[in-house]
C-alpha cells in the first residue's frame, strides 16, 4: 500500500467517522425519550414507524462522510474547501443539537428552531459542496430531503402537542 493511498484511506475513515460520531452523540440524548416520552406524543398520519430512523440515519451519515472526504481531498489550501468544511461542521453540530433539543429537552419547539437552522446550514453546505464538485453536493441531496421531511414532522409534532 502506498503512503498516498494509506493517507487517503485514513482521510475517508475519519470523514465517515465524524458524522457517525455525531449521530452516536445524538442517540445518547434520544435513547431514553424514544421509549418513554416520544410514544406519548400525538403524531401525524405520515409519521414513519420508529424502526425506519436508525437505518436511514446510518446511511445518510455514511453518505455525508463520503461527501466530506471528497471535499477534503480537494485540498485545504483552497478557501472554498475550508468554507465547505466549516459549514459542514456547523450543520453537523446542529444535527447533534437537534437530538438534544427535541429528545433530550423533550421540546418539539426547541427542536423546530434547531432543525430550521440545520436546514439553512445544510443548504449553504450543499451550495458550497456543489461549487467544489458535483459528487459531494449530490451525496447530500438525500440528507437534504430527509431533513426537509424531518422539519415538517417536527413542525407537525409541535403543532399537535402544543
Amino acid at each position: 500500500m502506498t503512503t498516498s493511498f494509506g493517507r487517503e484511506l485514513a482521510r475517508l475513515a475519519a470523514s465517515v467517522a465524524i458524522p457517525l460520531a455525531a449521530g452516536a452523540i445524538g442517540s445518547v440524548a434520544t435513547a431514553r425519550s424514544v421509549t418513554t416520552w416520544y410514544p406519548t406524543l400525538q403524531k401525524a398520519s405520515f409519521n414513519p414507524p420508529g424502526w425506519v430512523f436508525a437505518p436511514v440515519w446510518t446511511t445518510l451519515y455514511v453518505m455525508m462522510g463520503i461527501a466530506l472526504f471528497l471535499v477534503w481531498r480537494r485540498g485545504l489550501a483552497l478557501p472554498l474547501v475550508k468554507t465547505g468544511i466549516v459549514l459542514f461542521a456547523v450543520q453537523m453540530a446542529l444535527n447533534t443539537l437537534w437530538s438534544i433539543a427535541f429528545f433530550g429537552m423533550r421540546s418539539p419547539a426547541a427542536g423546530l428552531v434547531v432543525i430550521v437552522l440545520l436546514w439553512v446550514a445544510l443548504v449553504l453546505t450543499m451550495i458550497t459542496f456543489f461549487r467544489i464538485s458535483r459528487a459531494p453536493g449530490l451525496l447530500l441531496v438525500p440528507y437534504f430531503l430527509w431533513v426537509s421531511f424531518a422539519t415538517v414532522l417536527n413542525g407537525t409534532l409541535w403543532w399537535l402537542n402544543r
